[in-house]
């Protein structure tokens, strides 16, 4: 059975970094094999698709976080990883893990199969 267990989640203040990771759990292969990725849903706002990663390594951002996020992910240690910088408060979200049973993202990131119950993160001003 798949599951996938955020966490990192926290407050910070505007300006500030903080790492999620999502540690992976019953795949057949190593999470390297899959497409992975990120999205991303503040009260009262629709889904946002943040960060995907392929299974060739092909990252895609959303523009309002491009040049601030980094996905990336650890075969071995079957972890997905977001590393965000220069925090803003319109980054204020919880932010979900989620896996397509594919190698290539294809769709956006909250319409994968797979997804965890999420972290909380808060940047405040």
């Amino acid at each position: 059975q798949v599951q996938l267990v955020e966490s990192g989640g926290d407050s910070v203040q505007a300006g500030g970094s903080l790492r999620l990771s999502c540690a992976a759990s019953g795949y057949r292969y190593a999470i390297s094999n899959y497409c992975m990725g990120w999205f991303r849903q503040a009260p009262g706002k629709e889904r946002e698709g943040v960060a995907t990663i392929d299974g060739d390594d092909t990252t895609r951002y959303a523009d309002s976080v491009k040049g601030r996020f980094t996905i990336s992910k650890d075969g071995a240690k079957n972890t997905l990883y977001l590393q965000m910088n220069s925090l803003k408060p319109e980054d204020t979200a919880m932010y979900y893990c989620a896996s397509s049973a594919s190698s290539y993202c294809i769709a956006r990131p909250y319409e994968y199969r797979y997804r965890g119950q999420g972290t909380q993160v808060t940047v405040s001003s």
